[in-house]
């Protein structure tokens, strides 16, 4: 149902983000809003934790994740966390050539084509969740919160440093909880058809 929601919200964020020009609009004012946030002090910060995302740390940060899963045995969380890594940040380049579209300037402020969803939205959200898969009951809590706060601090970045559209941020944070909620699906189908000595995911 949650993965059905997704595939609904981003469907519709698209739609108001591409074909109501008000919306259209609204997304070019409140990336211009987000850019005044920015500067001197600022910038360097956000650059150096959008970096945190690039191809290589997110691989070693999805080995790291894989190997605590594993380190805890379960396998199949393992399994579904190297799935969903690979597949979530593929999906959101494959739908950037497919769903570009113009974007408005407000006041100086021009993204230009726009790249929804965002790669780097959906690489944030798609660690964090697989993080709190990988951790343990007790930790997961605390992962949550981290990665959350993580997630929003890449995701306003995007926007401060003007390298994203609002409407592609929440688009990236949609396609990472949509994978996540497949495979968390997943996860439980198996576990019923073939129960584990250890459960795979709380109920």
């Amino acid at each position: 149902m949650l993965a059905a929601a997704c595939v609904a919200a981003l469907a519709l964020v698209w739609c108001l983000a591409e074909l109501v020009p008000a919306i259209h609009l609204r997304d070019a004012i409140l990336l211009h809003h987000f850019t005044v946030l920015g500067g001197p002090t600022v910038d360097p910060v956000l650059r150096n934790l959008l970096h945190l995302l690039d191809p290589i740390l997110y691989v070693l940060w999805g080995i790291a994740l894989i190997a605590l899963a594993v380190a805890r045995s379960r396998p199949r969380v393992a399994l579904a966390i190297a799935v969903v890594l690979a597949i979530a940040p593929l999906s959101a380049e494959v739908l950037k050539p497919l769903l570009g579209h113009g974007n408005d300037g407000y006041q100086g402020t021009q993204l230009g084509v726009s790249s929804w969803p965002s790669g780097h939205a959906t690489a944030a959200l798609t660690l964090v969740l697989c993080a709190v898969l990988a951790s343990s009951p007790r930790w997961r809590p605390v992962a949550a919160v981290l990665g959350g706060l993580f997630a929003a601090a890449a995701g306003a970045g995007l926007l401060i440093l003007v390298k994203h559209m609002p409407s592609d941020v929440v688009g990236g944070y949609l396609t990472a909880t949509l994978w996540v909620a497949l495979a968390v699906a997943g996860l439980r189908e198996a576990e019923r058809r073939w129960p584990s000595r250890r459960a795979i995911v709380p109920s």
